[in-house]
């Protein structure tokens, strides 16, 4: 159920690469929640909205190469920091891989962010989503519950969790 902005400078991509990318990007993040890629009921409540990059500027001057954001929003505890951070990588990797070959191969040139939107607050379908209902999809409702307690216990607690 991840909502994927994907930002795209126009041209970067030829459109057979962007279809095959959101469509990568959709596997990814499904797995990164714990799902099968292949996953239908996952991937069916995925949407990406592709945004076409304005021109780009890096340090003032016109961008050299590229640059792409992506930003997977996904209700709270749908990702811990192993998940997030495999997705980060999987996701840079995929947009260069979309470029086949285009420019020179620079994860530097991505930007991944994955906001988690609060328990209670995910609207869909004109209702406010919890996320054991959102994963009623999957499961039978006891077990939806159980798993989305134990989701978002683990987030909170890994956010409170300092740095060394």
């Amino acid at each position: 159920m991840p909502m994927i902005d994907l930002y795209v400078p126009e041209g970067a991509l030829t459109p057979e690469a962007e279809e095959k990318l959101v469509e990568r990007l959709t596997g990814i993040l499904v797995r990164a929640e714990g799902f099968e890629e292949t996953n239908e009921a996952m991937r069916s409540v995925t949407v990406t909205w592709l945004h076409r990059a304005p021109r780009q500027f890096v340090a003032g001057k016109p961008a050299d190469a590229p640059r792409y954001k992506v930003v997977t929003t996904v209700p709270e505890g749908q990702l811990n920091s192993e998940s997030r951070a495999w997705a980060v990588a999987e996701v840079a990797e995929a947009v260069l891989d979309a470029e086949e070959g285009r420019w020179p191969r620079n994860k530097r040139r991505v930007w991944v962010f994955s906001p988690e939107i609060p328990e209670g607050q995910w609207g869909s379908g004109g209702v406010l989503n919890p996320l054991a209902s959102i994963l009623t999809r999957v499961y039978e409702p006891e077990e939806a519950r159980e798993l989305a307690n134990k989701r978002i216990a683990h987030s909170r607690a890994e956010r409170l969790l300092l740095p060394e």
